[in-house]
């Protein structure tokens, strides 16, 4: 069966801040995207719970980038191998990956997109309903910031935009509602 993709935290940025928490189902793999700032634990729990998941079952966490509003709730999964951009940690084991392309399920890869920061990466996912970007090189569904004003290089953020907007054809971004590209 395919892939499918779930939002689980539709986040925002403003006078508070809060991520978009997705999870993602492919197989065996049980996937949570961003688990980042939120105004309570339970907006994230909660609907995992709604899905007959417990936090223990997640298998993997992926982690856009390292800033604490995407990351300060990894914890909430004791079994899951966390992944970044360069690397995949497990317990006390800080282990490589392939880099651009690694796969962390048969139709989840990680893609190197760097932008918003140097150290950006974006789950591409391949759902029945089409392909999915998790993804900071957008804040916001309306696509708003243009010109992120945390960009080391807009430049380089602008690359990896269109590389995602060649692919996916629903950009999950990392503070905001799902839209969808019109590839």
């Amino acid at each position: 069966s395919m892939a499918t993709v779930h939002l689980l935290h539709a986040g925002y940025a403003g006078d508070r801040v809060a991520s978009s928490v997705v999870l993602v189902l492919d197989g065996d793999a049980r996937i949570v995207v961003d688990p980042g700032m939120v105004a309570r634990r339970s907006l994230i729990l909660d609907p995992l719970a709604a899905l007959g998941l417990a936090p223990e079952s997640i298998s993997h966490v992926f982690l856009s980038h390292h800033h604490p509003d995407h990351t300060i709730n990894v914890a909430l999964f004791p079994e899951a191998e966390v992944v970044d951009f360069w690397a995949r940690y497990i317990g006390d084991e800080w282990l490589d990956h392939d880099g651009d392309g690694y796969r962390l399920s048969p139709r989840a890869q990680l893609w190197l997109t760097p932008g918003h920061t140097d150290e950006d990466a974006s789950l591409i996912v391949e759902a029945e309903d089409g392909t999915y970007a998790m993804t900071h090189a957008w804040w916001r569904g309306d696509r708003t910031p243009e010109l992120d004003p945390y960009a080391p290089d807009q430049a380089i953020l602008e690359a990896s935009r269109a590389r995602i907007l060649a692919t996916a054809d629903v950009v999950i971004p990392g503070h905001g509602e799902p839209f969808r590209t019109g590839r």
